[in-house]
């Protein structure tokens, strides 16, 4: 695939996806996946899901507008259908969700996983350390609502998490990917795309290195010394970067989040940033305290860097044309099934599809 860089704003359009349509794209999403899977495997298929301009494009051929709302939690939920019904087949599957479902990620992956014989650890782990990196490690405001975890019977896995930012009504998704993934806590993701942040806290950037190794030293001390030096610190006059980082920070409350860190005397950032309790703020103070007390700072570089083909569920560019849709999936469900007996010139016509619209 090729690569790109940029970024996008994604401000977010309301309306809600009607019941007929979610029908097509589940039918569509099933015979994408089915036909990926059969010609490229399911390591592709992840590789494409972690792709954002690709995951992009699938959500507009399922129906969306390029920044309409619902396109990341309804095309993964659409996946997410189509996989129940065709996963143990493909062997790929899907967990996870919007909301409240996104919390039900670690109990599908387990039962998914005892069905195949498994191991869920390193699965359960790769879906709550993307999630506190996301919240805590990288605070750029946008609020974590969607989490959206999909793996395959190898252990591959990739993960699509959305954040909004209510105020603004703005988005902001986060791919991740295991192939190639070096370190849950050092440049981590496959892409960060949309809205760009006013003021980020990047503490899984490359250059916030010194901030990494000083935290956990940092976290062992007693917490009564580090709600002084908070307090203290409170009194200063600071430069504005710092005067942010501590603007909705209370020290007293924090003590008992110190007590955890001190507690597991984590050795690293990675086992310090998975320690229960610790969230977004605690970690924000201890950042604090390690630029101002040991010289160790951390990053405030924002990580953040589309197509029409059946209409747009807002009517934008136009409305959804259901008979081009239902065609669409009708050639693509029957090449799928010919492929299976054996005759691939439908799906081989397909493949060549893309050659018509390369430059020359």
């Amino acid at each position: 695939m090729a690569t790109r860089t940029g970024f996008a704003d994604l401000p977010l359009h309301g309306g809600h996806v009607p019941r007929w349509l979610f029908a097509r794209m589940v039918r569509l999403s099933r015979a994408i996946l089915t036909a990926l899977v059969a010609e490229f495997g399911t390591a592709e298929v992840l590789r494409r899901l972690s792709d954002p301009h690709w995951f992009q494009a699938l959500g507009c051929l399922l129906g969306f507008d390029w920044h309409s709302s619902g396109l990341t939690t309804t095309t993964c939920g659409a996946l997410k259908t189509a996989l129940a019904e065709v996963g143990a087949e493909l062997g790929l599957f899907a967990a996870g969700g919007k909301g409240a479902v996104s919390r039900t990620t670690p109990a599908e992956i387990q039962s998914v996983a005892e069905r195949l014989g498994l191991d869920p650890s390193p699965l359960i782990y790769a879906s709550r350390m993307s999630a506190k990196v996301d919240s805590a490690a990288l605070q750029d405001g946008f609020q974590i609502y969607h989490h959206a975890f999909f793996f395959d019977q190898a252990g591959r896995w990739c993960v699509v998490q959305q954040g909004m930012r209510e105020n603004m009504r703005l988005a902001r998704r986060y791919h991740w990917l295991s192939e190639g993934l070096q370190s849950f806590v050092v440049e981590p993701h496959t892409a960060v795309v949309g809205a760009r942040a006013p003021w980020v806290l990047n503490l899984v950037a490359r250059e916030a290195a010194p901030a990494r190794e000083v935290l956990p030293e940092l976290a062992q001390k007693p917490p009564d010394l580090l709600v002084a030096e908070l307090q203290r610190v409170q009194s200063l006059r600071l430069p504005p970067r710092h005067a942010l980082l501590l603007s909705d920070i209370h020290p007293q409350r924090l003590e008992s989040v110190f007590l955890r860190t001190y507690e597991a005397a984590a050795p690293d950032f990675e086992r310090l940033l998975a320690v229960p309790g610790l969230g977004p703020k605690g970690l924000r103070a201890l950042a604090l305290l390690a630029e101002l007390l040991y010289g160790a700072p951390a990053s405030f570089r924002d990580p953040a860097r589309f197509s029409f083909a059946h209409g747009g569920k807002d009517g934008t560019p136009y409305p959804v044309d259901r008979a081009t849709y239902d065609r669409t999936i009708a050639v693509l469900e029957r090449a799928v099934r010919q492929a299976r007996l054996g005759e691939r010139e439908e799906l081989n016509t397909l493949r060549r599809i893309p050659l018509l619209f390369r430059s020359p």
